[in-house]
């Protein structure tokens, strides 16, 4: 991941359930954690730590007796995190240094926000593309906390943006495929600019796994959650499958149509995610800054909508 310090922002859960480990992530167990969720007497061997004194008093004013109260808590369990990565021909046009959103370099940066704070939250990583176009080959790397940033970075590094246009389809199912590995409430983060979305029923699937889905989209708020009025200017069209780029002039009327286009497709993107009660992340830059900013503000918005429950 890059070297410039980040920051790492909460992984805040869908919904507030009993435990908080890390400040944020749900224990289901008990155990020596942070949140107490029950009480119960005493037995020997239990740590006078424990023992809840006001509670205590309370039940042996009532009964006459020294009756001590234990505190019982959840257990903090660190969360488990899996990056789905589109790696399909779109996400890598227009490179560094032109005036254009580089969503390959957002896609790296967004993936460098996510590690981190999972590292920060001691969260086992996973991480999946199928960028190399080997049909069902994905390059795979499982749930493990050892190297995990060194080694999706030379993954970054190395790896084509060839993956078909059902590339996130294929990697839910995969991960469907794996759900030993990926238990209920663990993070699943996909990156992509979803402007070849998942069908509904595959992102249905990956709810009913019980996995907490957090959409990351990478969309130019220019040029394609809108259309700018360049009638009559020559703009360069690219094929994302093919070297350079074509140039075109397009008429009032066409430019107009675009922008109603683009902005009822990503209205409607937004719609389905709201249906499904998942949270997209919206990254319209690739400074690292902008898109830690962004990060921070999903994490805070869930806070906010766990305590207006």
């Amino acid at each position: 991941m890059p070297t410039r310090e980040r920051r790492a922002f909460p992984l805040v859960p869908r919904r507030r359930r009993t435990g908080l480990p890390f400040g944020d992530l749900p224990g289901r167990r008990r155990g020596a954690g942070s949140e107490v969720i029950a009480h119960r007497p005493y037995e020997p061997g239990d740590p006078v730590s424990a023992i809840d004194w006001a509670a205590t008093a309370r039940l042996s004013a009532v009964t006459g007796s020294d009756a001590f109260v234990i505190r019982s808590k959840a257990a903090d369990e660190a969360p488990r995190v899996a990056l789905v990565l589109d790696r399909r021909p779109g996400m890598a046009l227009y490179p560094t240094g032109l005036p254009w959103f580089a969503k390959r370099d957002a896609l790296r940066e967004a993936t460098a926000s996510i590690v981190i704070s999972a590292e920060a939250a001691r969260a086992d990583i996973a991480a999946l593309d199928f960028g190399d176009g080997d049909g069902d080959e994905a390059w795979w790397l499982p749930p493990g906390r050892r190297n995990r940033a060194w080694q999706i970075e030379e993954r970054d590094r190395i790896a084509p943006f060839d993956a078909p246009d059902d590339a996130l389809e294929r990697s839910l199912a995969f991960l469907g495929r794996r759900r030993a590995n990926l238990p209920a409430g663990s993070f699943v983060f996909v990156l992509s600019d979803f402007l070849a979305p998942p069908a509904t029923e595959s992102l249905l699937d990956a709810v009913g796994h019980g996995w907490d889905v957090v959409p990351v989209i990478l969309q130019d708020p220019l040029w394609e959650r809108s259309f700018p009025a360049v009638a009559g200017v020559g703009v360069p069209v690219a094929d994302p499958r093919r070297d350079g780029a074509t140039l075109v002039r397009l008429r009032r009327s066409r430019a107009t149509a675009l922008r109603d286009e683009h902005e009822e497709r990503y209205a409607q993107l937004l719609a389905l995610f709201t249906s499904l009660g998942l949270h997209p992340v919206v990254i319209e830059s690739s400074d690292p800054v902008d898109i830690d900013n962004a990060f921070g503000a999903w994490a805070e918005e869930r806070r906010r909508l766990q305590w207006a429950r």
